[in-house]
């Protein structure tokens, strides 16, 4: 291996600095700022490899132990951008690395760690010592990422730590490589509901060996196009990248049956089904359904519905469609909600169970559904219409 230029971006013994990456870009951005950069000024930071065996490994584990702060599926989609080459040509995630081969990465700058406290409003389900479950509101991501660094809920964490806080404390340290400290599971940005974060290394790791062991209880309730049957199904589909990595498609989802395709199972029960008369016939079935994750897969619930031919209202990205309602409320995100949160707690071992309650927009289109053909379905394993705020 070999320093690739004056920068030293390579640590010894191989991996690289993201410190010193990330300095190479507060230089380049500073370089810009200073000077009239041409259109032709380079924006990225490169590091170069040279392999002195013959290791015979694919190219996306080999880099997951050379570039750490970024992971597995980071940079599997940085090798399908085009980012990586070995000896010149761009490559694939699954090339072999042989001795004497040159591996050249344009590397992306790492998240900043440093989280500003921010005053956003956030609403509490439970807090104490150890732990904090939230109620997440549609429209916010939870940590920060490349491009969003402020406005994030891990933001929000750190003022109410600060300065609203019974308990006091902070988030775990778990994750902070990442800027995403105490972060033990994530919800889509357009997701609602119930989400806990650790305030302490040691119930971080409890509580994230139960999500790993799947014990954790999880019940999420979408609103889906189409009649959903049968009432009950298991959908048990591997889910991968998508493999274009084309605006649009990158950071999609897809059923792969190769080597990318990770095991994900979803347990879908329906609770009401509804025909809107006022509809072309083909377009009035919809479906509101209950859905428990077994694993914990990016976009799950969303590409295993959609691949059943029941996508999420207001996805738009997994071919769910806008709806307006009477009165000109426009439903324009996915209609799922993360409704009901079950572990121990990992201090004492107590069970607990949050629920959070459906939000506005969600409640309106269910009122809106019922309001024409309704169909309740007594399926069993379903959660108690009370516990989600529902009641019809």
């Amino acid at each position: 291996m070999r320093e690739p230029d004056e920068r030293g971006l390579i640590l010894p013994g191989g991996k690289v600095d993201p410190e010193a990456v990330r300095r190479a870009f507060e230089q380049i951005a500073s370089r810009t700022r200073d000077e009239d950069a041409g259109e032709d000024e380079a924006h990225n930071v490169r590091v170069t490899f040279e392999l002195q065996r013959d290791l015979k490994a694919r190219l996306d584990r080999y880099l997951t132990s050379r570039i750490t702060f970024m992971s597995r599926n980071q940079l599997q989609r940085l090798i399908e951008s085009g980012a990586v080459e070995v000896n010149g040509r761009e490559a694939k995630a699954s090339t072999r690395l042989r001795e004497n081969d040159e591996v050249t990465v344009s590397l992306p700058p790492p998240a900043d760690k440093s989280i500003r406290p921010e005053q956003i409003p956030i609403d509490i389900l439970f807090e104490d010592e150890h732990i904090i479950v939230l109620n997440k509101r549609p429209d916010i991501i939870v940590h920060p990422a490349r491009s969003e660094l402020r406005g994030t809920m891990i933001n929000a964490l750190s003022w109410h730590f600060r300065h609203a806080s019974p308990t006091g404390g902070e988030l775990s340290s778990v994750g902070e490589q990442f800027a995403r400290p105490g972060v033990v599971h994530r919800l889509d940005r357009d997701t609602s509901g119930c989400i806990v974060f650790a305030k302490t290394d040691e119930a971080h790791w409890k509580i994230g060996r139960q999500f790993e062991h799947r014990s954790v209880d999880k019940r999420y309730l979408a609103v889906v196009q189409g009649r959903v049957e049968p009432s009950t199904q298991v959908i048990d589909k591997p889910l991968g990248p998508h493999p274009s990595r084309e605006k649009g498609y990158r950071e999609k989802y897809v059923v792969r049956h190769d080597d990318l395709g990770k095991p994900s199972v979803t347990i879908c029960r329906v609770r009401e089904r509804y025909r809107d008369h006022d509809r072309p016939v083909g377009a009035q079935d919809f479906s509101l359904v209950e859905l428990e994750l077994k694993t914990g897969r990016t976009h799950q619930i969303r590409v295993h519905l959609s691949t059943e031919g029941w996508p999420i209202v207001g996805d738009t990205m997994y071919t769910g469609r806008k709806l307006t309602l009477a009165g000109g409320r426009e439903i324009d995100r996915q209609m799922l909600h993360a409704a009901l949160l079950a572990f121990e707690h990992p201090a004492t071992g107590e069970p607990l169970a949050f629920t959070a309650p459906v939000p506005d927009d969600m409640r309106a289109l269910i009122a809106a559904l019922r309001a024409g053909q309704a169909e309740p379905v007594d399926t069993p394993g379903v959660v108690p219409f009370k516990r989600l705020d529902i009641e019809p």
